[in-house]
């Protein structure tokens, strides 16, 4: 009799985990998943090694919007974290350190900080460029957005890759759970 029992117990467990493990599959493949910043691309915001979650569900329910903070996949071995800075049918222009969205002045205050850091003489943030300097288009294309990171000075973004598909975009983040003393929500 117990030995019956001790299987039947056994079956449980068994049962339990391979539950367990399906629903940790299925919210790990389709709603959310960690991510580790590399690199110091989008400093201040975020810090090399720091860990994210990604909300890869944002995306299939809606659309990405200004200054999200997205991961997507740069090449096949390596998804980048970047801003979001303009969508389809947009125009984007800089000069003197302003961003214009079809010709209005956009504010940036997530930059304020890096700007402030700014010794006098040493430049711009980020330089002069037009969207037909960068991809030879007035119009971002459907389909696709514009990303920068917030180190202006030194990002591999859409200034340098070109434009993002939103096909490519993995979900958007803003936890930060690693290091545990830095948790926090970002903008």
């Amino acid at each position: 009799m117990k030995i019956i029992k001790h299987k039947k117990e056994s079956w449980e467990w068994i049962k339990a985990l391979f539950i367990a493990c399906i629903i940790a599959f299925l919210i790990r493949f389709f709603l959310i998943a960690p991510v580790t910043v590399d690199g110091k691309s989008m400093d201040p915001t975020l810090y090399d090694k720091e860990r994210m979650i990604v909300n890869k569900l944002s995306y299939k329910l809606g659309e990405p919007q200004r200054y999200d903070l997205i991961v997507f996949h740069a090449t096949e071995e390596k998804d980048y974290i970047k801003r979001v800075i303009a969508l389809p049918g947009e125009h984007i222009a800089y000069k003197n350190d302003t961003l214009y969205i079809n010709g209005e002045n956009m504010n940036e205050t997530y930059l304020e900080s890096r700007k402030k850091d700014l010794f006098k003489g040493e430049g711009t943030l980020t330089e002069d460029f037009t969207l037909e300097d960068i991809v030879g288009e007035t119009r971002i294309p459907e389909g696709y957005v514009f990303v920068m990171g917030d180190n202006r000075r030194n990002s591999l973004d859409s200034r340098i890759i070109g434009l993002v598909p939103i096909e490519d975009i993995v979900g958007k983040t803003n936890i930060i759970y690693w290091p545990l003393d830095n948790f926090r929500y970002t903008k």
